[in-house]
């Protein structure tokens, strides 16, 4: 497994980064206030989008000026399907869009309010996944760089062992899974950075604990997400902490890929670890402003990264 300075100095950003995972109708919705149990509250925004993960960091990473190519589950021949084509066209990242009448386009519904929390309903189905096993892996041949999800299962350790024969450094977002044995046996030795989701801070999880375990398992850099308690980079050498600031919160949606996004955007360009963790966390909590997908301008994210309070151990 190659070392994160291996990475940096390996990887070009001018090379395709490839999003594999299954492409979903989304519907999002932006309101005030969540409803009580059978009550009501009013919709500030309503809007026809695309999830998952994958999806959304490839438009992301694109917004930001990277090479990117989107591999992803095929579609329903439905009014599902179409309104994700029409929308993922209108992005400009490449995709192989495949269209299978034997499928239903899986839908998601997600309710963002000021609180930064995110409620969502989604569906998914065995059949779709499925076709993410017939997906045209050509485009790794020519990346420098591959995005999974750990939650497309089985489908993603192709695209994941792929990458490995090529020597391309993989990034998987663990999300809350970091204590899964199954889910870490399968997927950690094809994993260079992994990005964990702890930002319930009720939850008791200790951040540098859930670093540790996961670099003893042969991960070589771990991301870990907490909300209001910012985030942790963390690889064999040192552990960053970097402190979230202060935003106006208009929708969480798209918070954790922005970051994953801005991760990998700042890592092909060869900057240190702490680097990396202030841009994410600048661009992440800045997404969290706006409604929607949009994501800020470079220079925007860099300049709020320099005022991060950080803190850095060095070990070893």
């Amino acid at each position: 497994m190659q070392s994160s300075e291996q990475n940096q100095l390996s990887n070009k950003p001018g090379g395709s980064v490839v999003c594999f995972g299954v492409l979903s109708y989304l519907q999002l919705m932006v309101v005030d206030q969540m409803p009580v149990h059978n009550g009501g509250t009013p919709i500030q925004q309503l809007t026809d989008s695309y999830g998952d993960d994958a999806a959304i960091v490839a438009g992301m990473l694109h917004q930001m000026g990277q090479k990117t190519t989107l591999v992803a589950s095929a579609l329903g021949d439905d009014e599902l399907g179409r309104k994700v084509a029409a929308t993922i066209n209108q992005l400009g990242v490449p995709v192989d869009m495949r269209i299978d009448p034997t499928v239903s386009t899986v839908a998601e519904l997600s309710i963002a309010d000021p609180s930064g929390a995110r409620t969502y309903f989604y569906q998914r189905t065995p059949e779709l996944l499925t076709t993410l096993d017939t997906a045209d892996l050509t485009p790794l041949e020519d990346a420098t760089f591959l995005y999974v999800d750990w939650y497309d299962g089985d489908h993603i350790l192709r695209p994941m062992q792929a990458a490995s024969r090529l020597g391309l450094p993989v990034f998987m977002n663990l999300e809350s899974q970091h204590a899964n044995p199954e889910v870490l046996a399968k997927l950690a030795p094809y994993t260079t950075v992994c990005q964990v989701s702890a930002d319930q801070p009720e939850a008791g999880d200790d951040l540098e604990s859930i670093a540790d375990s996961l670099l003893s398992v042969g991960i070589t850099t771990v991301l870990i997400t907490g909300g209001s308690r910012g985030c942790l980079a963390a690889a064999a050498n040192q552990k960053v902490q970097v402190s979230a600031p202060l935003i106006d919160v208009v929708d969480g949606n798209g918070a954790g890929s922005c970051f994953s996004a801005s991760y990998i955007y700042a890592n092909l360009r060869g900057w240190s670890l702490e680097q990396c963790a202030r841009f994410a966390t600048a661009q992440a909590s800045l997404k969290c402003g706006v409604a929607g997908y949009d994501v800020p301008n470079v220079t925007e994210g860099q300049r709020l990264a320099t005022s991060l309070q950080v803190d850095v151990h060095k070990q070893g």
